[in-house]
């Protein structure tokens, strides 16, 4: 089952959608608005942001969040591609110098 929350959809014609795309596109981002966009007093598309789209439709699963918040907590979330290469490459340092191989280690 999806989990949406409640946001404000705006209902707007296609020739609206089409003549004011930036200012919409603007509010999809800044407010998290979603746009129903209609022509001919039939609804044909939506327009939502990607994050309220992967939210709504490609939620990441529980062990990804878990991990999410455990890197919030450990401060490892805000590390640079630099600095995790440099982590791993300590790692991998550390068990070559101690014999551990991969299937070693499990």
């Amino acid at each position: 089952m999806l989990k949406i929350k409640e946001k404000k959809t705006t209902v707007v014609s296609a020739l609206t959608a089409r003549t004011q795309l930036g200012q919409i596109l603007k509010r999809v981002q800044g407010r998290q608005e979603r746009f129903l966009i209609g022509r001919r007093g039939q609804p044909q598309a939506v327009i939502l942001g990607i994050d309220d789209f992967m939210q709504a439709f490609a939620p990441a699963p529980d062990w990804l969040e878990r991990s999410w918040r455990a890197a919030e907590r450990s401060g490892t979330a805000s590390l640079s591609m630099r600095q995790i290469d440099t982590e791993i490459s300590k790692v991998r340092a550390g068990r070559r110098s101690s014999g551990k191989t991969r299937s070693a280690a499990r």
